[in-house]
Protein backbone atom coordinates (compact mmCIF):
# COMPACT_ATOMS: atom_id res chain seq x y z
CA UNK A 1 0.00 0.00 0.00
CA UNK A 2 1.34 3.40 -0.95
CA UNK A 3 1.59 5.79 2.00
CA UNK A 4 0.16 8.42 -0.34
CA UNK A 5 -3.12 6.55 -0.80
CA UNK A 6 -5.76 8.27 1.34
CA UNK A 7 -8.19 6.93 3.86
CA UNK A 8 -11.66 7.58 2.48
CA UNK A 9 -14.50 8.25 4.94
CA UNK A 10 -18.04 7.82 3.64
CA UNK A 11 -21.13 9.06 5.44
CA UNK A 12 -23.06 11.95 6.85
CA UNK A 13 -22.51 15.48 8.05
CA UNK A 14 -24.85 16.56 10.85
CA UNK A 15 -25.37 20.00 12.35
CA UNK A 16 -25.03 19.44 16.11
CA UNK A 17 -27.05 22.07 17.95
CA UNK A 18 -26.27 22.24 21.67
CA UNK A 19 -28.84 23.70 24.06
CA UNK A 20 -27.37 26.58 26.07
CA UNK A 21 -27.98 26.81 29.80
CA UNK A 22 -30.75 29.33 30.34
CA UNK A 23 -33.31 30.59 32.86
CA UNK A 24 -36.81 29.21 32.52
CA UNK A 25 -38.33 32.71 32.32
CA UNK A 26 -37.11 36.12 31.24
CA UNK A 27 -37.48 39.33 33.26
CA UNK A 28 -41.10 39.78 32.14
CA UNK A 29 -42.14 36.33 33.27
CA UNK A 30 -42.39 34.96 29.72
CA UNK A 31 -40.62 31.80 28.66
CA UNK A 32 -37.03 32.64 27.72
CA UNK A 33 -36.03 31.89 24.12
CA UNK A 34 -34.13 28.68 23.53
CA UNK A 35 -30.46 29.29 22.76
CA UNK A 36 -28.55 26.92 20.50
CA UNK A 37 -24.86 26.71 19.64
CA UNK A 38 -24.46 24.94 16.29
CA UNK A 39 -21.32 22.96 15.49
CA UNK A 40 -20.43 20.79 12.48
CA UNK A 41 -20.73 17.11 13.34
CA UNK A 42 -21.89 13.72 12.14
CA UNK A 43 -19.93 10.58 12.96
CA UNK A 44 -18.18 10.05 9.60
CA UNK A 45 -17.45 13.75 9.16
CA UNK A 46 -15.99 13.87 12.68
CA UNK A 47 -13.70 10.94 11.85
CA UNK A 48 -12.56 12.56 8.60
CA UNK A 49 -11.72 15.83 10.36
CA UNK A 50 -9.79 14.06 13.12
CA UNK A 51 -7.86 11.91 10.64
CA UNK A 52 -6.83 14.90 8.54
CA UNK A 53 -5.76 16.89 11.60
CA UNK A 54 -3.51 14.01 12.64
CA UNK A 55 -1.80 14.19 9.26
CA UNK A 56 -3.35 11.24 7.44
CA UNK A 57 -4.33 11.98 3.82
CA UNK A 58 -8.12 11.90 4.12
CA UNK A 59 -10.91 12.07 1.55
CA UNK A 60 -14.51 12.67 2.62
CA UNK A 61 -17.26 11.07 0.56
CA UNK A 62 -20.53 12.75 1.49
CA UNK A 63 -23.58 14.50 0.11
CA UNK A 64 -23.21 18.06 1.39
CA UNK A 65 -26.18 20.42 1.20
CA UNK A 66 -26.10 23.89 -0.35
CA UNK A 67 -27.82 25.31 2.77
CA UNK A 68 -26.24 27.30 5.60
CA UNK A 69 -25.28 24.15 7.48
CA UNK A 70 -23.74 22.67 4.36
CA UNK A 71 -21.53 25.72 4.04
CA UNK A 72 -20.55 25.24 7.69
CA UNK A 73 -19.59 21.61 7.01
CA UNK A 74 -17.63 22.46 3.88
CA UNK A 75 -15.57 25.12 5.66
CA UNK A 76 -14.92 22.88 8.67
CA UNK A 77 -13.77 19.90 6.60
CA UNK A 78 -11.68 21.92 4.17
CA UNK A 79 -10.14 23.94 6.99
CA UNK A 80 -9.01 20.71 8.65
CA UNK A 81 -7.27 19.55 5.48
CA UNK A 82 -9.86 17.04 4.23
CA UNK A 83 -10.00 16.35 0.48
CA UNK A 84 -13.52 17.25 -0.70
CA UNK A 85 -13.08 16.61 -4.41
CA UNK A 86 -15.42 13.57 -4.30
CA UNK A 87 -18.27 15.13 -2.33
CA UNK A 88 -21.68 15.66 -3.90
CA UNK A 89 -23.18 19.15 -3.59
CA UNK A 90 -26.78 18.24 -2.80
CA UNK A 91 -30.04 20.16 -3.21
CA UNK A 92 -31.66 18.52 -0.16
CA UNK A 93 -31.35 20.14 3.31
CA UNK A 94 -28.77 19.19 5.93
CA UNK A 95 -29.45 16.83 8.81
CA UNK A 96 -29.87 18.50 12.22
CA UNK A 97 -29.36 16.97 15.67
CA UNK A 98 -30.25 18.88 18.84
CA UNK A 99 -28.21 17.76 21.86
CA UNK A 100 -29.21 18.47 25.45
CA UNK A 101 -26.17 17.73 27.62
CA UNK A 102 -26.49 16.18 31.08
CA UNK A 103 -24.23 17.09 33.98
CA UNK A 104 -22.06 14.01 33.35
CA UNK A 105 -21.39 15.12 29.78
CA UNK A 106 -23.65 12.58 28.07
CA UNK A 107 -25.92 13.86 25.31
CA UNK A 108 -29.68 13.36 24.78
CA UNK A 109 -30.39 13.85 21.06
CA UNK A 110 -33.40 14.73 18.97
CA UNK A 111 -32.90 14.28 15.23
CA UNK A 112 -34.33 16.08 12.22
CA UNK A 113 -33.34 13.81 9.36
CA UNK A 114 -36.29 13.11 7.06
CA UNK A 115 -35.52 13.70 3.39
CA UNK A 116 -32.12 15.22 4.11
CA UNK A 117 -29.10 15.18 1.81
CA UNK A 118 -27.07 12.49 3.55
CA UNK A 119 -29.25 9.48 2.71
CA UNK A 120 -29.95 10.05 -1.01
CA UNK A 121 -26.93 8.24 -2.48
CA UNK A 122 -27.33 6.61 -5.88
CA UNK A 123 -25.18 3.83 -7.32
CA UNK A 124 -23.80 6.25 -9.89
CA UNK A 125 -22.82 8.83 -7.28
CA UNK A 126 -21.09 6.22 -5.16
CA UNK A 127 -19.23 4.70 -8.10
CA UNK A 128 -17.77 8.14 -8.88
CA UNK A 129 -17.05 8.97 -5.24
CA UNK A 130 -15.18 5.73 -4.53
CA UNK A 131 -13.23 5.57 -7.79
CA UNK A 132 -9.45 5.61 -7.56
CA UNK A 133 -6.88 4.17 -5.14
CA UNK A 134 -7.54 4.34 -1.41
CA UNK A 135 -5.88 2.52 1.47
CA UNK A 136 -9.09 2.13 3.45
CA UNK A 137 -12.77 2.95 3.18
CA UNK A 138 -14.28 3.75 6.56
CA UNK A 139 -18.02 4.18 6.87
CA UNK A 140 -20.84 3.74 9.34
CA UNK A 141 -23.39 5.49 11.48
CA UNK A 142 -26.74 6.41 9.93
CA UNK A 143 -25.47 6.21 6.36
CA UNK A 144 -25.44 2.42 6.76
CA UNK A 145 -29.12 2.18 7.67
CA UNK A 146 -31.01 5.19 6.28
CA UNK A 147 -32.67 4.46 2.95
CA UNK A 148 -32.53 4.83 0.01
CA UNK A 149 -28.78 5.42 0.20
CA UNK A 150 -27.95 2.56 2.60
CA UNK A 151 -28.67 -0.13 0.02
CA UNK A 152 -26.41 1.56 -2.52
CA UNK A 153 -23.68 1.94 0.12
CA UNK A 154 -23.78 -1.79 0.91
CA UNK A 155 -23.44 -2.60 -2.79
CA UNK A 156 -20.34 -0.44 -3.17
CA UNK A 157 -18.57 -1.96 -0.14
CA UNK A 158 -18.13 -5.31 -1.87
CA UNK A 159 -16.52 -3.62 -4.86
CA UNK A 160 -14.19 -1.43 -2.82
CA UNK A 161 -13.13 -4.45 -0.75
CA UNK A 162 -11.33 -5.84 -3.79
CA UNK A 163 -8.71 -3.07 -3.51
CA UNK A 164 -8.86 -1.56 0.00
CA UNK A 165 -9.39 -2.32 3.68
CA UNK A 166 -13.02 -1.85 4.74
CA UNK A 167 -13.76 -0.39 8.20
CA UNK A 168 -17.26 -0.13 9.67
CA UNK A 169 -18.61 1.68 12.75
CA UNK A 170 -22.39 1.11 13.08
CA UNK A 171 -22.82 3.77 15.83
CA UNK A 172 -26.34 2.60 16.68
CA UNK A 173 -28.95 5.40 16.93
CA UNK A 174 -32.08 3.76 18.41
CA UNK A 175 -34.01 7.07 18.41
CA UNK A 176 -33.86 7.14 14.62
CA UNK A 177 -33.58 3.51 13.53
CA UNK A 178 -34.89 0.37 15.22
CA UNK A 179 -31.89 -1.64 16.48
CA UNK A 180 -33.45 -4.67 14.80
CA UNK A 181 -32.47 -3.10 11.47
CA UNK A 182 -28.83 -3.08 12.55
CA UNK A 183 -29.05 -6.63 13.90
CA UNK A 184 -30.49 -7.91 10.61
CA UNK A 185 -27.78 -6.20 8.55
CA UNK A 186 -24.82 -7.00 10.80
CA UNK A 187 -23.96 -10.41 9.25
CA UNK A 188 -23.83 -8.79 5.80
CA UNK A 189 -21.56 -6.04 7.14
CA UNK A 190 -19.26 -8.54 8.84
CA UNK A 191 -18.91 -10.43 5.56
CA UNK A 192 -17.31 -7.39 3.88
CA UNK A 193 -15.67 -5.59 6.83
CA UNK A 194 -12.05 -6.10 7.82
CA UNK A 195 -12.51 -3.86 10.88
CA UNK A 196 -15.68 -3.57 12.97
CA UNK A 197 -15.79 -0.97 15.74
CA UNK A 198 -18.55 -0.99 18.35
CA UNK A 199 -19.05 0.91 21.56
CA UNK A 200 -20.22 -0.94 24.64
CA UNK A 201 -23.60 0.79 24.15
CA UNK A 202 -23.75 -0.46 20.56
CA UNK A 203 -22.96 -3.96 21.74
CA UNK A 204 -25.78 -3.84 24.29
CA UNK A 205 -28.20 -3.02 21.47
CA UNK A 206 -26.86 -5.53 18.95
CA UNK A 207 -25.92 -8.47 21.19
CA UNK A 208 -27.86 -7.93 24.45
CA UNK A 209 -26.15 -9.61 27.38
CA UNK A 210 -23.13 -10.81 25.39
CA UNK A 211 -19.64 -10.27 26.73
CA UNK A 212 -17.39 -8.35 24.32
CA UNK A 213 -15.16 -11.40 23.86
CA UNK A 214 -18.09 -13.66 22.95
CA UNK A 215 -19.53 -11.06 20.58
CA UNK A 216 -16.13 -10.67 18.91
CA UNK A 217 -15.94 -14.41 18.29
CA UNK A 218 -19.38 -14.32 16.68
CA UNK A 219 -18.34 -11.43 14.43
CA UNK A 220 -15.15 -13.30 13.48
CA UNK A 221 -17.27 -16.29 12.47
CA UNK A 222 -19.29 -14.00 10.20
CA UNK A 223 -16.18 -12.74 8.43
CA UNK A 224 -14.60 -9.78 10.27
CA UNK A 225 -10.95 -10.29 11.21
CA UNK A 226 -10.56 -7.34 13.60
CA UNK A 227 -13.25 -6.42 16.13
CA UNK A 228 -12.75 -3.37 18.36
CA UNK A 229 -15.04 -2.62 21.32
CA UNK A 230 -14.60 0.74 23.06
CA UNK A 231 -15.50 0.57 26.75
CA UNK A 232 -15.54 4.21 27.81
CA UNK A 233 -13.47 4.81 30.94
CA UNK A 234 -12.44 1.12 30.89
CA UNK A 235 -10.48 1.57 27.68
CA UNK A 236 -10.76 -0.60 24.59
CA UNK A 237 -10.72 -4.29 23.75
CA UNK A 238 -9.62 -5.58 20.34
CA UNK A 239 -9.80 -9.09 18.96
CA UNK A 240 -7.73 -10.01 15.89
CA UNK A 241 -8.77 -13.48 14.74
CA UNK A 242 -9.45 -14.29 18.39
CA UNK A 243 -6.22 -12.81 19.80
CA UNK A 244 -7.25 -10.24 22.45
CA UNK A 245 -5.56 -6.93 23.19
CA UNK A 246 -6.77 -4.52 25.89
CA UNK A 247 -5.59 -0.93 26.29
CA UNK A 248 -6.74 1.22 29.25
CA UNK A 249 -8.11 4.72 28.82
CA UNK A 250 -6.03 7.62 30.19
CA UNK A 251 -7.51 9.51 33.12
CA UNK A 252 -9.45 12.44 31.69
CA UNK A 253 -11.82 15.11 32.93
CA UNK A 254 -14.91 14.61 30.78
CA UNK A 255 -16.70 17.71 29.48
CA UNK A 256 -18.90 15.77 27.07
CA UNK A 257 -18.67 12.55 25.08
CA UNK A 258 -19.75 13.94 21.71
CA UNK A 259 -17.50 12.56 18.97
CA UNK A 260 -15.46 10.31 21.27
CA UNK A 261 -15.97 7.11 19.28
CA UNK A 262 -15.50 8.90 15.96
CA UNK A 263 -12.22 10.38 17.16
CA UNK A 264 -11.07 7.04 18.55
CA UNK A 265 -11.47 5.56 15.07
CA UNK A 266 -9.47 8.41 13.57
CA UNK A 267 -6.54 7.84 15.92
CA UNK A 268 -6.77 4.10 15.38
CA UNK A 269 -6.84 4.28 11.56
CA UNK A 270 -4.16 6.98 11.54
CA UNK A 271 -1.77 4.66 13.36
CA UNK A 272 -2.58 1.68 11.11
CA UNK A 273 -2.11 3.83 8.00
CA UNK A 274 1.23 5.14 9.25
CA UNK A 275 2.35 1.55 9.94
CA UNK A 276 1.47 0.50 6.39
CA UNK A 277 -1.10 -2.00 7.69
CA UNK A 278 -4.02 -0.79 5.56
CA UNK A 279 -4.76 -1.62 1.95
CA UNK A 280 -5.85 -5.26 2.15
CA UNK A 281 -7.07 -7.89 4.57
CA UNK A 282 -4.76 -6.93 7.50
CA UNK A 283 -2.57 -9.95 6.80
CA UNK A 284 0.59 -8.25 8.03
CA UNK A 285 -0.90 -6.64 11.14
CA UNK A 286 1.12 -7.46 14.25
CA UNK A 287 0.06 -7.37 17.89
CA UNK A 288 2.47 -4.48 18.45
CA UNK A 289 0.98 -2.44 15.62
CA UNK A 290 -2.51 -3.17 16.94
CA UNK A 291 -1.56 -2.06 20.46
CA UNK A 292 -0.03 1.15 19.10
CA UNK A 293 -3.19 1.86 17.10
CA UNK A 294 -5.44 1.30 20.10
CA UNK A 295 -3.22 3.59 22.16
CA UNK A 296 -3.48 6.32 19.55
CA UNK A 297 -7.25 5.86 19.49
CA UNK A 298 -7.78 6.28 23.22
CA UNK A 299 -5.45 9.31 23.33
CA UNK A 300 -7.34 11.10 20.59
CA UNK A 301 -10.68 10.21 22.18
CA UNK A 302 -9.45 11.49 25.56
CA UNK A 303 -8.49 14.81 23.99
CA UNK A 304 -11.98 15.15 22.47
CA UNK A 305 -13.98 14.36 25.62
CA UNK A 306 -11.97 17.01 27.48
CA UNK A 307 -13.50 19.79 25.34
CA UNK A 308 -17.03 20.65 24.34
CA UNK A 309 -18.28 19.11 21.13
CA UNK A 310 -16.44 17.09 18.49
CA UNK A 311 -13.31 19.23 18.23
CA UNK A 312 -10.44 16.79 17.61
CA UNK A 313 -6.83 17.78 18.21
CA UNK A 314 -4.19 18.58 15.61
CA UNK A 315 -1.11 16.36 15.49
CA UNK A 316 1.08 19.02 17.10
CA UNK A 317 -1.23 19.08 20.13
CA UNK A 318 -0.69 15.40 20.90
CA UNK A 319 2.36 13.81 22.38
CA UNK A 320 3.59 10.73 20.59
CA UNK A 321 2.21 7.60 22.27
CA UNK A 322 4.83 5.76 24.25
CA UNK A 323 7.06 8.76 24.95
CA UNK A 324 5.79 9.02 28.51
CA UNK A 325 6.07 12.77 28.47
Amino acid sequence: MSAEHPVAVLGECVADAFVRQRHAEDADGAAAPLGLDVHPGGGPANTAVALARLGTPTRFLGRVSHDVFGRLFHGHLAGSGVDLTRTVRAAEPSTLAVADLAEDGSADYSFHAEGTADWQWTDEELATATDGPVACLHTGSLALVRQPGAAALERVLGRVRQRATVSLDPNVRPLLVDPAVYREALPRWCAVADILRLSDDDLAQLRPGAAPEDAADAFHAEGTRLVVVTLGAKGVLASLDGERVHVPAPETRVVDTVGAGDSFMAGFLHSLHRAGALGGRLDGLTAGQLTDALTWGVRVAAAVVAVRGANPPWAAELETPGTGG
